[in-house]
């Protein structure tokens, strides 16, 4: 079994780390513990960075605002939990905001999100935002046609009026397939610490694949901007999903020169 590998492998799978995998898992062989083993101190690297970058923000007064869109169970959350693991709690925000309330309702669409927008030095990631205006509201006839309509005649307006007055807006789409959708909704289904998560709107996303699709494309298209584009990340693999989404946010920030950009 350990034929042809490197001592560097070896000594990974010999360390404490390396043994527990096997330990814990019945399933587990050579090539998916050295995965983790590789994942985990990438992540480990990166997540290191991420606080230099935090610092960073708070030094220079810079306002961040990261938006995670994409199809229920993607692994929006899991990727801001990785982000967000190790940074300084007093200098962040994760929103993840619930149904608008009746008064919500009665007021300009974008206001609850202004509410929540960074001030300066501080960073908010946005675990769905604005854009379930975009997707998730007309998929599933939680908003009016007019208002579909308003909100895509707004949206750009918005986000440039945020970026000209000093908001660094990043946003990421993370794309599964339907097969992977499915898989993991049945994942969620069959686990007594997850089941709660399984909604009523994810029993009918299966069903209405199609029709999401075609307001996702509608979106990326009126959407996808000079001042604020979309990053799409390919998410079927979890583990190289979390590495590139924060490996593109250290790359989009430039947090490792003396001045901002």
């Amino acid at each position: 079994m350990m034929s042809g590998l490197t001592k560097k492998n070896l000594k990974k799978l010999n360390s404490k780390r390396g043994l527990k995998l096997f330990l814990k898992d019945n399933d587990m062989n050579v090539a998916k513990a050295l995965r983790i083993l590789n994942y985990e101190a990438k992540l480990k690297k990166l997540q290191e960075e991420l606080i230099t970058m935090q610092q960073w923000v708070e030094a220079k007064g810079e306002k961040l605002v990261v938006i995670f869109e994409g199809r229920d169970a993607a692994g929006k959350g899991g990727a801001i939990r990785r982000i967000t693991q190790n940074l300084n709690p007093r200098e962040f925000d994760v929103v993840a905001l619930p149904k608008p309330t009746p008064e919500e309702k009665s007021q300009w669409y974008f206001q609850r999100y202004i509410k929540n927008l960074p001030r300066s030095g501080q960073i908010t990631f946005f675990d769905r935002s604005w854009y379930n205006r975009a997707v998730v509201e007309p998929v599933n006839g939680f908003c009016t046609t007019e208002e579909y309509a308003i909100f895509m005649n707004q949206v750009n307006d918005f986000e440039k009026m945020l970026v000209d007055s000093g908001v660094r807006l990043v946003k990421f789409y993370f794309s599964i397939s339907k097969d992977e959708q499915a898989r993991r909704f049945n994942d969620i289904k069959t686990s007594p610490v997850k089941k709660w998560k399984f909604s009523a709107v994810d029993q009918a996303a299966l069903g209405l694949w199609d029709v999401y699709t075609d307001y996702k494309t509608k979106m990326f298209e009126k959407t996808d901007t000079d001042f604020a584009p979309w990053m799409v990340i390919k998410a079927n693999r979890k583990m190289r999903a979390r590495v590139e989404v924060i490996q593109r946010l250290l790359d989009i920030i430039p947090y490792n020169t003396d001045t901002p950009k």
